[in-house]
């Protein structure tokens, strides 16, 4: 099958080329956010913006920019791509290397033009650096990707990656096994067109995964911030709940016991009074950071409102509960927030209940709330246990 290619690959650049132009907008709206990776991935698609012309002015304008400019271009592109990657995903760019190797490209295609001219070569040499900058950017996604690992996005940047890999290596191959002097029934041949179809593919088509991974992560953000309390990081009042639900249907799956500790901060006002609204906002982050690191990962402290906070701890029985719950206390206790406003200490009562098989997170919160207010009308700064309502123990019974 032997095809044109200038009919065909004219409309194919060209497409690219506006493809490119319309995620340098997109990519540049996104510079915004703050998210990593923007920038580089948008002078990826510069750099392509910028190669086309110039491949395309082929005869028109000398081959030192036509071909060894273009392809120092293009190189970059691909390094500027990775390097994207990289800082998306807080890894290190390996600038030295992603350079070393387009400079190294550079030189083999000013080589093979001026001193051997040789167009297999040449693709060779172009195709190499393509497929092991998209190995590497397989690879980097595979070993470091930290978001949603069912992320279709992910799946889809890797496979994107190694699919364009695998293509350039088989380009490479093709032109390896051609004439030294290929001629034009060679290049019009179909699977030339095609691979160079594909290489015009490569980098729109990354940074389409690209920007839905930025998609992503902004997503994230947004139901990250939805979920939290905006002022102590912990979960928010509904986002508590939700989980709370979620670890009873865990619990009664498993039959794995489930605690919840409700906490109040003592004589919080007079806090506010004495230092100041803003020092009482301190003692709120303060105290939240404080409980965040004698947490385990899978446990969840929540912010009820004001300063009340409560705490799930998924498979601890009400044993290991109180003293998880007495621990706290201490810590509280010892506690001291300095900061501006001067120095301020501060004591909790902590309500602990165990879930019951029944029950629904309403109302084990209803048997901490009451174990909290026997412990605030105890003297304030201590626990008290929650015991079995009394139909409960009649369902256990």
């Amino acid at each position: 099958m032997n095809i044109n290619p200038v009919l065909v690959l004219a409309p194919i650049f060209l497409t690219t080329e506006l493809l490119s132009l319309a995620l340098c907008l997109v990519l540049a709206s996104l510079r915004s956010s703050g998210l990593p990776g923007v920038r580089h991935w948008l002078l990826a698609n510069v750099a392509v913006v910028v190669y086309l012309p110039l491949l395309g002015l082929r005869g028109i304008i000398p081959d030192v920019i036509s071909i060894v400019l273009a392809n120092g271009v293009v190189a970059l592109s691909a390094a500027c791509y990775y390097a994207g990657c990289a800082h998306f995903l807080g890894q290190p760019s390996r600038w030295k290397y992603l350079l070393g190797g387009a400079v190294l490209q550079v030189l083999a295609v000013a080589y093979w033009r001026y001193g051997v001219d040789s167009l297999p070569l040449r693709v060779m040499a172009i195709s190499a650096y393509g497929a092991a900058v998209c190995s590497a950017t397989a690879w980097l996604m595979l070993r470091h990707y930290t978001g949603r690992r069912n992320s279709v996005h992910y799946r889809l940047l890797t496979g994107l990656s190694c699919l364009f890999a695998v293509a350039q290596i088989a380009r490479s191959l093709y032109f390896g096994m051609l004439h030294p002097a290929p001629t034009n029934i060679m290049l019009a041949s179909g699977w030339n067109v095609l691979l160079l179809c594909i290489g015009a593919a490569i980098m729109p088509a990354l940074s389409m995964a690209a920007v839905l991974m930025l998609h992503e992560a902004l997503q994230t953000e947004a139901e990250e911030a939805a979920n939290r309390d905006f002022m102590t990081g912990a979960l928010s009042r509904k986002h508590l709940f939700a989980t709370g639900q979620q670890f009873i249907l865990q619990a009664a799956a498993t039959r794995r016991p489930l605690t919840l500790l409700l906490i109040d901060l003592d004589h919080f006002k007079a806090i506010n009074d004495t230092y100041g609204h803003a020092a009482g906002d301190e003692v709120l982050r303060a105290f939240a950071d404080m409980v965040g690191e004698h947490l385990r990962g899978r446990d969840a402290l929540g912010r009820l409102g004001g300063e009340e906070f409560a705490v799930l701890l998924p498979d601890a029985g009400v044993a290991a509960a109180q003293l998880v719950a007495e621990r706290l206390r201490l810590r509280a206790q010892q506690h001291r927030v300095v900061s501006s406003f001067g120095e301020c200490r501060y004591s909790i009562s902590i309500g602990v209940a165990g879930w019951q098989g029944g029950e629904n997170f309403d109302q084990l919160c209803q048997r901490a709330d009451q174990a909290l207010y026997q412990a605030k009308n105890g003297g304030r700064n201590r626990v008290h246990t929650s015991q079995l309502a009394p139909e409960l123990q009649a369902q256990s019974a």
